[in-house]
């Protein structure tokens, strides 16, 4: 019932526009609210606003269909700190826009959210959704880099050649797909490095994320906390070839074969805009 609600939320909102061949789209969110820190500090987190409805518009506006899914299933949340214009080009009304719609969804509503799991993603079939999108915030880091579900739904994607974008902090999420992604991480957060592991998919793939220097310049966020590591080394030492922009904070995309990444929120609409090329 939850994965029609989803559906039939999208038709409504991406009614305006009617699209030839609609695609169906699977946006991937964190479960959690938090992310744990070192020294036992807790930043409360979420998903970034622009970083999930900048492309939602985008795609509902040309009509494509939307299926919200976490790993248990349970509402996201949104960070407030992303709450702010600057995300959105300075321009306020756009940000309220995007506050109205993800309202307008339901999608933190812990009675009506239209999320469902991906257990039921699976259940459905991996082959009913076109894409897959996971947004960043700094929530991914907390599951979506161990989740088992994800792994097998993202490992499926890759081996089918079907499209998978990720964008800021999200591209932590491929860790998922290693052979022991838990023994990877937990070796990576106590010991600060890790041995790559052998026969991971995404191993000299051209990609980016949250870059270590934007995670320099970005620390007054955790306040005063200190991340456990940054996701541009765990990506580069996996096997992952990490780009970057020339400047911090600038817009910047990489595209290897079905992978589509965005280094940072400047990048959510170049990410929307690729998704919507691959769409059509």
């Amino acid at each position: 019932m939850k994965l029609l609600r989803s559906l039939t939320i999208t038709f409504v909102l991406g009614a305006s526009t009617v699209c030839a061949h609609a695609g169906n789209v699977l946006i991937v969110l964190s479960d959690s609210d938090r992310l744990d820190l070192k020294d036992g500090n807790v930043l409360e987190t979420g998903f970034y606003l622009n970083e999930l409805m900048q492309p939602v518009k985008a795609l509902l506006d040309a009509g494509h269909d939307i299926t919200f899914a976490t790993p248990k299933g349970t509402a996201p949340s949104v960070d407030r700190t992303s709450i702010d214009k600057m995300y959105f080009g300075g321009d306020e009304a756009a940000m309220k826009a995007s506050e109205t719609r993800l309202s307008d969804l339901g999608l933190l509503s812990s009675e009506k959210s239209p999320v469902v799991s991906l257990a039921r993603v699976e259940q459905v079939g991996y082959d009913h959704f076109d894409v897959v999108y996971v947004p960043g915030g700094h929530a991914p880091m907390q599951d979506l880099l161990v989740s088992s579900e994800l792994g097998k739904l993202l490992t499926y994607f890759h081996e089918n050649g079907k499209t998978t974008a990720l964008a800021c902090h999200g591209p932590i999420a491929l860790l998922s797909t290693l052979a022991d992604a838990t023994g990877f991480v937990t070796k990576f957060e106590t010991a600060g490095t890790a041995k790559a592991q052998s026969g991971w998919i995404y191993a000299g793939y051209r990609l980016t994320v949250f870059s270590n220097r934007e995670e320099e310049m970005a620390k007054g966020l955790l306040g005063g906390g200190e991340m456990k590591f940054y996701p541009q080394d765990a990506l580069t030492q996996a096997g992952g070839q990490f780009s970057q922009a020339e400047a911090p904070f600038a817009g910047h995309v990489v595209v290897d074969r079905e992978l589509i990444t965005g280094q940072n929120p400047a990048s959510a609409p170049a990410v929307a805009q690729e998704l919507l090329r691959r769409l059509k």
